[in-house]
């Protein structure tokens, strides 16, 4: 109503200011003033009305997007300031549309992460939970210290597994700081293979180093190592005995590259598309599913009543339990166990504005390519 009582002033105003000049015109001419005017008002009335119910029509339609959730339709908007506001505005429901499903998607991203997280953390701690009356129960100082080495190396791959979760938090919210200098790729590679020696030698896994030594790139060293470091790891936990994991260092017009190849199994086909996803371990195996059954022993565990002297056959359970937690610790013990390790790698790497891939050797092996292009287009 008040945008209507406005425009019923404004033609008032506007027929009064026609009768003035119609007024004060000769007398042969007030008649065609006085017509002027009136087909002037005429014109103003209409314009301003067909205005009006265009507005009208547009705050409805808004409207129904606010309130209803309707996309709303700008097909029959002619041109004009109208067609370009309607314009503008259908921009802003597109946006707001994509802005609500990337919302939604991140939402159940986070949900999801949230699960995942909870269930690789809980794995090592039901374990240690399993193991601990094991420990308190044997006799053989021997049986004891074994237990306490598998509770040990539990703690750690937990410590580990928060520690990687924070780094990639940081990754996502860009709170990490990337430097832009140059480095030497060479150099990179060894400290990254370095920590590694002695777990390689363990088990029978041969390292072999191809280096271009004047090869460098622009980036984060120390968080390239990390990157390469948790690559090499990963080749390393999948070559058998008598394998050979090899990194070979080499610099183009294009780009300098680090390349990790190993003489493992290679990586499933089905596999491939996911390697760098969150989690993603591939199909299941028999250590994974014994992980889950720790897991479940757990909860069994903690709905029982509290066992008492008498309770033999609890007991027995419990050490059975131990068992299944030995295997889990051993399920959860490696890098690729967690799942996280390579998506690690590729945040920090994508992080600097370098490419991480993945293939399989012609061969045999899996095939890691770190690329840091000297032109970015």
């Amino acid at each position: 109503m008040g945008s209507y009582s406005s425009l019923f002033w404004q033609s008032v105003l506007l027929a009064a200011l026609v009768g003035i000049v119609a007024f004060g015109a000769p007398s042969d001419a007030k008649a065609w003033v006085a017509l002027a005017g009136a087909v002037a008002l005429i014109v103003f009335v209409v314009v301003s009305l067909s205005r009006r119910r265009a507005i009208i029509r547009l705050a409805s339609d808004i409207d129904e997007v606010l309130h209803e959730g309707r996309h709303i339709n700008f097909a029959n908007c002619r041109e004009g300031d109208i067609a370009v506001l309607t314009n503008e505005l259908e921009k802003m429901v597109s946006r707001l549309a994509r802005t609500s499903e990337q919302l939604s998607s991140e939402r159940n991203a986070l949900a999801e992460a949230l699960a995942d997280v909870s269930h690789q953390i809980r794995t090592p701690l039901t374990a240690l939970l399993l193991m601990m009356p094991i420990a308190e129960r044997a006799e053989d100082a021997h049986e004891r210290r074994r237990v306490v080495r598998e509770a040990e190396r539990l703690l750690e791959q937990v410590s580990w597994l928060v520690a990687t979760l924070l780094k990639i938090a940081k990754v996502d919210a860009g709170a990490i700081h990337v430097e832009r200098k140059v480095v030497v790729a060479a150099e990179v590679a060894r400290r990254a293979l370095a920590p590694l020696a002695v777990s390689m030698e363990l088990r029978g896994v041969e390292a072999t180093l191809h280096m271009d030594e004047s090869a460098t790139f622009v980036g984060d060293g120390p968080w390239t190592i990390e990157a390469l470091e948790n690559i090499i790891k990963n080749c390393m936990e999948h070559t058998p005995a008598g394998g050979m994991v090899t990194v070979t260092v080499r610099e183009d017009t294009l780009a300098t590259t680090f390349v990790v190849s190993d003489t493992g199994p290679g990586i499933a086909s089905e596999d491939l598309p996911h390697i760098f996803e969150r989690f993603y371990r591939g199909r299941p195996s028999g250590s994974a599913a014994r992980a889950d059954a720790a897991a479940a022993a757990a909860e069994v565990a903690d709905d029982a009543p509290t066992p008492n002297a008498a309770s033999v056959a609890a007991a027995a359970s419990v050490a059975a339990a131990a068992s299944v937690a030995a295997a889990a610790s051993e399920a959860t013990a490696t890098l690729g166990g967690f799942g996280i390790g390579l998506a690690l790698a590729q945040a920090l790497v994508s992080a600097q504005g370098g490419i991480l891939r993945a293939f399989n050797n012609a061969d045999v092996g899996a095939r890691f390519e770190i690329a840091f292009p000297k032109i970015i287009v």
